[in-house]
């Protein structure tokens, strides 16, 4: 089990503060995404969710969320996602995003990231992470995908 999905699931077992301490350590890894302070609320194998709580440091000049906000989120989701899922033999870093924005986002975003089993075995190392973001009332506001890079890893940091 990767140290990721690990602390997660010790983090959640942790009533009230537990998922929030998991997410600003998260936070503190990558600092990019502190900005957005993101909550998870599941993390597993081939799947991985946040929420953007809304604030008016994501905002925009129109008040909704920033696209760039939106796009640190999937980039988090995805990040985790990746950590939860990926065999211990290989190592993934992302290689582009392709995002479509599809509605103005107002609210709390819960981002989503999915990838499917049988992608982390393949011999192709171009992984294709699905990734949306969702307000309350089930209106998708971005939507896309991220391509990682998947490779061994060389014998020397292996295991």
């Amino acid at each position: 089990m990767s140290q990721v999905l690990s602390l997660w699931q010790k983090c959640r077992s942790i009533p009230v503060v537990g998922t929030r301490v998991f997410s600003i350590a998260f936070g503190q890894k990558a600092p990019y995404f502190a900005s957005i302070r993101p909550r998870f609320t599941v993390i597993e194998p081939d799947h991985a969710e946040l929420v953007i709580p809304d604030r008016r440091r994501v905002h925009n000049h129109l008040g909704t969320v920033h696209a760039i906000a939106l796009c640190n989120g999937l980039e988090a989701a995805m990040g985790a996602l990746a950590e939860a899922t990926i065999p211990s033999t290989k190592r993934w870093i992302p290689k582009g995003m392709t995002v479509s924005y599809t509605a103005k986002a107002v609210g709390d975003i819960t981002c989503i990231a999915e990838t499917d089993a049988e992608q982390w075995t393949s011999s192709d190392p171009d992984l294709p992470v699905r990734v949306r973001g969702v307000m309350a009332d089930g209106t998708v506001v971005i939507e896309g995908v991220i391509n990682l890079w998947v490779t061994q890893k060389s014998a020397a940091f292996a295991g």
